[in-house]
């Protein structure tokens, strides 16, 4: 295997050091932002909101991110990806201890818009350096190692938000996931940069854009994100109010079952990809496909459920088949994409996918409960999901028609990408 750097380091420690450093930044990335769901409560309570208000805090959030992701994902595939991570990483953390500081609603999602600024910053260059530093046949795997720090992450902050708000209230679970990023982003900096070309052959956002697959998926990841975000934010509130689940045990039994599910399906959903793409141009997003359809019946299952041990049950399985979405599909997009355009590929994905789907899911759900009730809310998202699998067959088509070198791309590709 190649060496990523003339100073003779072996690309496998090299490999090891990134993958860590970058999957644990990615822990706290997600704990930032999900420590706020299981607050929904106490922050409902605090400030007087309905449950349309205060689905603002997770959509200014995801709104700042998706704007700023496209900026920050050019940035990425021009300059230093390190620095820049090191950046977002401050920011959020920053970001994240202000929102423990404010004194009114309008002040909090001012904090939570500035946390999305720093997340932006972050995942195109870090997702971008990890395929990198890896062969094309490693690709979902190295990314669901990335991604299962994220799942954890996720996990955490929704644990210790339920957790440490029951016993010390919900600013002090800002104050204790905002100071770990600190010290991590010293860390960032001494990333080294695998190689990707030179800046002159940069892609422009017209080209990557005209890739057809490319447009599919982002339809796809629009439909599965509004699911995802949807049964994030609202998902805790969901549980407390009609499974019978208190903040603590939605936070922790439920919380941590969820992660094992999540980080066996990550890994296993990357091994799985790899596998299939040795023998179909497809199998990577075929294999995220199916998954989603595996899912769906237990979804299903789970919100309709009457006992605490089902509901834990039929999520279980279905994290475990949703959560092999995440490696292969950041695979797929650096797949279609020459090095130079890693990043931004990644962050036209981010930026359509956070701010239509990211957006309108929590929205929508949060309408429909203030005008219904919270479970239809979370069965027309099931649908939503659903929609965004089949999308995904439109994204093998174009693949078996013109192949993941499409002719756009081709001008753009090096050695290194080959």
């Amino acid at each position: 295997m190649e060496a990523t750097q003339s100073s003779g380091v072996s690309l496998d420690r090299y490999q090891i050091r990134l993958l860590a450093i970058l999957a644990v930044i990615n822990f706290v990335n997600f704990a930032d932002r999900l420590v706020v769901p299981p607050l929904v409560p106490q922050l409902r309570e605090q400030f007087d909101l309905s449950s349309g208000e205060l689905a603002w805090l997770q959509i200014v959030l995801q709104v700042v991110l998706a704007v700023a992701t496209v900026p920050f994902g050019l940035l990425a595939d021009r300059f230093s990806r390190s620095k820049i991570i090191a950046f977002g990483v401050v920011f959020w953390s920053l970001a994240t201890f202000l929102s423990g500081l404010a004194q009114t609603f309008a002040l909090l999602l001012v904090a939570r818009a500035l946390v999305g600024v720093g997340e932006a910053a972050y995942a195109p260059a870090a997702q971008s350096m990890i395929s990198g530093a890896f062969s094309k046949g490693a690709r979902a795997r190295a990314q669901a190692v990335f991604a299962a720090g994220m799942l954890a992450g996720a996990t955490a902050g929704l644990a210790l938000g339920g957790l440490i708000a029951e016993v010390h209230g919900w600013r002090t679970a800002f104050f204790v996931v905002g100071v770990p990023g600190l010290i991590l982003a010293l860390m960032a900096l001494r990333l080294e940069e695998p190689p990707r070309g030179p800046r002159s052959e940069v892609v422009p956002i017209g080209r990557v854009l005209s890739v057809p697959a490319f447009l599919a998926l982002i339809a796809s990841g629009i439909l599965v994100t509004f699911t995802s975000v949807a049964f994030i934010f609202w998902g805790p509130d969901f549980i407390t109010q009609a499974k019978g689940f208190s903040q603590a045990e939605a936070g922790i039994s439920l919380g941590f079952t969820v992660l094992l599910a999540s980080l066996l399906g990550v890994l296993a959903g990357g091994g799985v990809a790899d596998w299939l793409q040795k023998r179909f141009a497809y199998g990577r997003i075929l294999t995220v496909a199916l998954a989603f359809f595996a899912a769906v019946p237990f979804i299903l299952w789970a919100l309709e459920a009457e006992t605490k041990k089902t509901v834990i049950a039929a999520l279980f399985v279905a994290s475990f088949f949703m959560s092999w979405y995440h490696g292969p599909v950041t695979a797929v997009i650096h797949d279609l994409m020459p090095r130079r355009a890693h990043a931004t590929s990644v962050g036209l994905y981010m930026f359509l996918t956070q701010l239509i789907g990211g957006v309108t899911g929590p929205f929508v759900v949060g309408r429909i409960d203030d005008k219904r009730d919270l479970l239809v809310g979370l069965q027309v998202a099931v649908g939503v999901m659903v929609a965004g699998a089949l999308c995904m067959f439109l994204v093998i088509y174009f693949i078996r028609l013109q192949g993941l070198r499409h002719p756009e791309m081709e001008i753009y590709r090096t050695e290194a990408d080959s």
